[in-house]
C-alpha cells in the first residue's frame, strides 16, 4: 500500500491552487506516493472584518497550519512565504521553498488607472501598511482604505462599479496563478513599490525530520530560496512583521552575485530609506548562511540611517 502525504493549507482559490502546484511537484519524484490535500481555517480566514495587525500580523494565517503539524494530522504545510513568521516554530522547519513567480505588485483599477493617473484623493485598497506606505510616498493625496479577503473577494470589490475604491493592490503573482491577469491596469515597478521579502514564493513546511526533509528535497528551488533567505534576514532584523512597511527584494545573478534592496518607509509616506548591497554566495551549499548574513548587516545599514525612527508607532 502507498504511503499517504497530507498537505495542509488554507482553503482560498489561490492557496489551493499554491498546494495542488506542490502536489504536482511532489508527485513528479515520488510517484509511489499518495498525496491528499486539507484544508484548514487559519484565523486570518476567519476576521475578514479585521484590519491585520489587529490580529496579530504575521502568523495568522499560518499558526492553524503549523498547529496540525505538531499534531501530524498533517505531514506538510503550504504557505505562501510572505506570510510566514521569520522565526521558525519549535519542532518545525522550512523544508523547500519553490522557484517563486513575479514579485510584483500589481494595481487593479475599474477605469485602467495607473498609481500616477489616479484622480486627486483617489481611494485605494489595501489591508498592507508596506503597500500603502509606499502608495502615500508616491502620492501623498491618495486616501488608503483597509481591504480584507482572499485574492477574488478583493478584485470583485475593485471591479464593483458602485464600490468606494478607486484601485487596488494585488501580489501580480496571485493574479497570474488565478488566471486574471487580464484586470492589471499597472505592474507597479520596484522603484515606486519594492514588494514583501518573499512575494512571490511558496514555501513547504515540515516537521524538523529526516523523513520531512526528505519528502521535499527534490521540489527545492536554491536561487529562490537564496533569495528569500536574505530578503526574510532583512525583515528580521528590522524586527517586523506585516504590521510594518518593509520591503526587499534581492536577484542571484548567473555569477552568483546576490544583490539584495531593502526600503523602509514612514507609516504616513512622508520619508523612505533605502539600502542596498552585493554579495557573492556560493551556489550548491553552504550559500543560506551567506545570504542571511548579507540580508541582516543590510537592516543593521537600514537602522543606522534611521529607519527604526520611520517606524515608530507600529508593531511587529
Amino acid at each position: 500500500m502507498s504511503q499517504s502525504v497530507r498537505l495542509g493549507t488554507r482553503g482560498s482559490p489561490l492557496a489551493l491552487w499554491q498546494s495542488e502546484h506542490v502536489r504536482q511537484l511532489l508527485a513528479v519524484h515520488r510517484p509511489d506516493l499518495d498525496y491528499e490535500i486539507v484544508v484548514i481555517t487559519t484565523t486570518g480566514d476567519k476576521m475578514l472584518d479585521t484590519p491585520l495587525p489587529a490580529i496579530g500580523g504575521k502568523g495568522v494565517f499560518t499558526a492553524e497550519l503549523e498547529q496540525a503539524l505538531h499534531e501530524r494530522s498533517i505531514d506538510l504545510a503550504v504557505h505562501s512565504l510572505k506570510d510566514l513568521p521569520t522565526a521558525a516554530s519549535p519542532g518545525l522547519a522550512l523544508g523547500a521553498v519553490i522557484q517563486r513567480a513575479d514579485s510584483a505588485d500589481a494595481l487593479v483599477s475599474r477605469n485602467g488607472h495607473t498609481v500616477r493617473s489616479l484622480p486627486n484623493g483617489a481611494q485605494v485598497g489595501t489591508s498592507s501598511s508596506r503597500r500603502a506606505a509606499q502608495l502615500l510616498y508616491a502620492r501623498s493625496d491618495l486616501q488608503i482604505i483597509d481591504l480584507r479577503g482572499n485574492a477574488g473577494t478583493r478584485l470583485r470589490k475593485a471591479l464593483d462599479p458602485s464600490g468606494p475604491y478607486d484601485a487596488v493592490v494585488v501580489a501580480l503573482a496571485a493574479l497570474e496563478r488565478l488566471g486574471r491577469m487580464e484586470v492589471v491596469s499597472e505592474v507597479i515597478s520596484e522603484d515606486m513599490m519594492l514588494p514583501a521579502p518573499g512575494q512571490g514564493a511558496v514555501a513547504v513546511q515540515c516537521r524538523d525530520e529526516t523523513d520531512g526533509f526528505g519528502l521535499v528535497r527534490d521540489i527545492r528551488h536554491e536561487p529562490t530560496e537564496l533569495e528569500t533567505t536574505a530578503e526574510r534576514a532583512f525583515l528580521e532584523g528590522m524586527g517586523g512583521g506585516c504590521a510594518v512597511p518593509v520591503a526587499a527584494r534581492a536577484r542571484l545573478g548567473n555569477d552568483g552575485w546576490l544583490r539584495v534592496r531593502g526600503r523602509v518607509v514612514a507609516v504616513d509616506g512622508s520619508k523612505r530609506v533605502d539600502v542596498e548591497a552585493n554579495e557573492e554566495v556560493p551556489l550548491g551549499g553552504g550559500g543560506r548562511q551567506v545570504a542571511y548574513d548579507c540580508g541582516f548587516r543590510l537592516a543593521a545599514e537600514a537602522l543606522s540611517q534611521g529607519a527604526a525612527e520611520l517606524l515608530t508607532g507600529t508593531t511587529g
